[in-house]
């Protein structure tokens, strides 16, 4: 079958939240926009990601609240888990979120999206599978992450799960090890251990959570060290398939090595953009030694040529918030490379960073983390809200300049998701502690515990 050549304005390559972004904010601007579908669809946080993920958290603190509840003078039974039940429930809310996802696609145009693998061939056309050839004036590209797997797992077959593997088992294993104690690797190490799983969590760096503060990270280590194996400062060297389960052998910084036998292995390690054979040497943009071509991080346009890159595929903030605004942002600076109207290019201000992690307790990180900052500190181990809740753990840091303006924080507390985004709110907008201190803390909430870091940095402004 001959190739069909086709032309657009806009060719935006993957249909997940970073690519339906830019294609809408490419049609919204008037030019023609293509949208190439690959993969499985569905959007990695509806599919693998945030969603699913979040599901089994929630089964896991209702196993949890129901074995402590005693704390409170309630009594109840034994708490059976029954994996199956919490893992076909995962399932089908998971694909609710995933059907809106394809519900959505099905409103663009149908003219407007392809489905099929997109390869460059040179800086204005993509081969799509052996059928299509599609020549367009710019491009975006939006072609997501892939769960990253060790070397030394690649032996281990069906043993072995990813992010993107996970929620299809059956049944919840007997035991587990997971690599990495990362964001993801130790919000699922949690939740699969109050779901009952023994949990082991084998990760190279010294810290849970990524926390930075020593403080906040030895706290972090303890509380969640007491229902998971941690061994931190561990690397697995090898690893072998074995009747019902799989052995690792892994080696510590400190010299000594060690061995565990678990029916499933998962490999939390990261997930690197998917940039690999999709052409990019054709084209001229300037490559670094990962095939990560180089762009500018305001406008998301790469170097070389008319492409933009956004969402995971860039690897800068491999969150849904920002996928979906850098989306939008390519799309319309696309439309404007299009038009060659370059004077259109947007290059916005960056969002405050902002990464929760959703264990409990929390962990969250806002904005900038600066050593000589002055550093305003709270304790969620006796703060009024916090022991009301039986969830007194943790604490807060609070970062701010000489002159009392907020720069960043991090947290491990109860529910400190809502604190994030005061602080990211307050930190976007340049706010001083004093200003943001100036505003109404109702008692008794988890909130006041920001403002004692607030009323710390005042202190030390103020003298």
């Amino acid at each position: 079958m001959p190739m069909r050549d086709i032309t657009c304005d806009v060719a935006v390559i993957g249909a997940g939240t970073a690519g339906i972004a830019a294609h809408r904010a490419a049609l919204d601007a008037g030019v023609r926009s293509v949208l190439i579908e690959q993969g499985p669809g569905g959007t990695t946080c509806a599919r693998v990601g945030c969603m699913p993920s979040k599901l089994l958290i929630t089964a896991a603190h209702a196993a949890q609240a129901a074995r402590e509840v005693q704390v409170f003078g309630v009594h109840v039974g034994a708490v059976r888990i029954e994996g199956r039940e919490v893992l076909q429930r995962v399932r089908r809310e998971r694909d609710r979120f995933v059907a809106s996802v394809f519900e959505g696609l099905d409103r663009l145009p149908a003219e407007s999206r392809i489905t099929g693998r997109a390869v460059f061939e040179g800086d204005g056309c993509l081969r799509i599978d052996e059928a299509t050839r599609l020549h367009f004036k710019a491009a975006v590209i939006a072609t997501g992450s892939s769960p990253s797997v060790p070397e030394p797992l690649s032996g281990l077959g069906d043993r072995l799960l990813t992010t993107d593997t996970i929620f299809e088992m059956a049944d919840l294993p007997r035991s587990i090890a997971i690599l990495g104690a990362g964001a993801i690797g130790l919000e699922l190490a949690q939740a699969l251990s109050r779901l009952g799983v023994e949990t082991t969590v084998i990760e190279p760096g010294a810290v849970a959570g990524g926390l930075r503060d020593p403080v906040l990270a030895s706290a972090a280590i303890e509380i969640f060290g007491e229902h998971i194996t941690l061994r931190l400062g561990a690397r697995v060297d090898r690893a072998e398939a074995v009747q019902g389960g799989a052995v690792l052998h892994w080696s510590q910084e400190d010299g000594e090595s060690g061995s565990g036998r678990f029916e499933r292995v998962l490999a939390a390690a990261g997930r690197p953009p998917n940039l690999r054979g999709i052409g990019l040497d054709t084209t001229r943009l300037r490559l670094d030694e990962a095939g990560m071509p180089a762009f500018d991080r305001s406008s998301l346009l790469c170097e070389g040529a008319p492409i933009l890159i956004a969402g995971d595929a860039n690897a800068e903030r491999p969150v849904l918030h920002e996928a979906s605004r850098q989306g939008g942002l390519a799309g319309r600076n696309a439309a404007a490379i299009a038009r060659s109207e370059s004077a259109k290019i947007e290059q916005p201000r960056h969002w405050v960073n902002l990464a929760i992690v959703f264990t409990d307790p929390q962990i969250a990180a806002i904005g900038e983390l600066d050593d000589d900052a002055i550093v305003g500190k709270a304790d969620f181990g006796d703060q009024g809200r916090a022991r009301v809740m039986g969830r007194n753990q943790g604490g807060l840091r609070l970062y701010a300049d000489r002159a009392g303006r907020l720069l960043g924080a991090e947290m491990l507390g109860p529910e400190i998701e809502h604190l994030a985004h005061i602080l990211a709110f307050a930190i976007q907008d340049g706010q001083a502690a004093q200003a943001l201190s100036d505003r109404p803390f109702y008692h008794p909430t988890l909130e006041e515990g920001l403002r004692s870091a607030l009323s710390d940095i005042i202190r030390q402004v103020t003298g």
